[in-house]
């Protein structure tokens, strides 16, 4: 079983670290508005996978996974909303303009929602977690707790690498801050999040 668990933890840890939506949320919160923002958005991030997490132990998402209707308006949903978050990152970073604080403090809670939004409008998440996380129950563990431990684990994996991530940025703080390369971070990462939501938007599922 436990041979089991260590495959499974590493399938988790490949989808965790791949380059997605979630890494570019957080890129886009740290130089906008720092590491505390960051980790916010990560914690909405995480947040939404444990959404899906109980939706598919319930078995909700896969009424998901097997409508095309359903699947296509969230899919369309959060291609959407990928898209408003680029093209928000790129109208901020118009002429490397950083926010006021005021905004700063007013943007904690939208960072979380943010993260959280952005995965709870990703219908990849729901086909993974019914499809591919049955498969990767350990024998000998009931389907359901066994779901319930993987769902938890994948969302460990992502606070420690989201947040030593952010950590990482925060680090290089002195080297962001300076006007060209937040301009150049600032305008990439809001292409890739327009990028992305373009992607989902032409996946077929």
């Amino acid at each position: 079983m436990w041979t089991q668990m260590v495959a499974a933890a590493g399938v988790l840890a490949l989808l965790t670290v791949l380059p997605g939506p979630d890494m570019a949320v957080v890129t886009q919160r740290a130089i906008a508005r720092g590491r505390s923002d960051a980790l916010r958005a990560m914690a909405g991030i995480v947040s939404g996978l444990l959404v899906w997490g109980l939706c598919a132990i319930a078995g909700l998402a896969a009424v998901l996974a097997a409508s095309a209707e359903a699947y296509l308006v969230v899919k369309l949903l959060g291609a959407g909303y990928l898209v408003f978050l680029g093209a928000r990152a790129l109208w901020d970073n118009r002429r490397g303009s950083v926010p006021p604080e005021e905004s700063r403090a007013g943007g904690a809670g939208g960072a979380y929602w943010t993260g959280l939004v952005t995965n709870a409008l990703n219908p990849k998440i729901a086909v993974f977690y019914v499809g591919l996380l049955p498969a990767l129950v350990p024998d000998g563990l009931p389907v359901a707790p066994g779901m319930a431990l993987l769902v938890l684990l994948h969302a460990a994996l992502s606070v420690a690498w989201l947040g030593g991530y952010a950590g990482l940025l925060a680090r290089a703080r002195s080297l962001v801050e300076r006007p060209g390369v937040r301009r150049a971070l600032g305008r990439a990462t809001g292409v890739a999040l327009i990028g992305f939501g373009v992607r989902v938007a032409a996946d077929s599922g």
